[in-house]
């Protein structure tokens, strides 16, 4: 009886464990799914940052990308949804999960803001709204889906 209890006690902890690991790892999917949203997030801070120094008739930058959003809603609530469901099988409060990305990235290119002059910081980075702007649903996904080491993910790629 003692054996087949540790046994019993051994099969659970490794199923446990199992699903714990593989939980704590992104899907490509989820992957692009959450530099999707980094990216939409940078682009606001842009838009919001350069829109007076860029003041374009018929319409500023942050008008530029509310329009972009508007134009990519599907793809970004799909973003979205797919980060939900991940965080929900975390059991993570999904909201509060995905306004803490949305946030981190948010801060991460204020910061960059605030460390250049606001001419140069919008000479650099004003340029991807209008080039987002140009760009298909597949061109966005492809972009998402392209990892550079200084955007790194927040969970590591499940293997496989």
């Amino acid at each position: 009886m003692k054996l087949f209890v540790s046994l019993l006690v051994t099969l659970f902890a490794v199923c446990f464990f199992a699903k714990s690991s593989s939980a704590a790892c992104y899907t490509m999917e989820q992957a692009e799914a959450e530099q999707g949203i980094r990216i939409h997030s940078e682009l606001m801070v842009i838009g919001l940052n350069c829109r007076h120094l860029y003041n374009a008739y018929p319409e500023d930058l942050y008008q530029k990308y509310k329009r972009f959003t508007s134009k990519n809603g599907v793809l970004f609530a799909d973003y979205e949804q797919k980060l939900y469901s991940f965080f929900t099988r975390q059991g993570q409060n999904p909201d509060a999960a995905i306004n803490a990305l949305r946030t981190g990235y948010a801060n991460k290119i204020s910061s960059d803001a605030a460390t250049m002059r606001p001419d140069l910081f919008c000479r650099m980075y004003a340029p991807r709204i209008d080039k987002a702007m140009t760009m298909s649903t597949a061109e966005i996904r492809k972009w998402a889906s392209t990892f550079f080491p200084s955007h790194p993910v927040k969970y590591p790629l499940c293997n496989g």
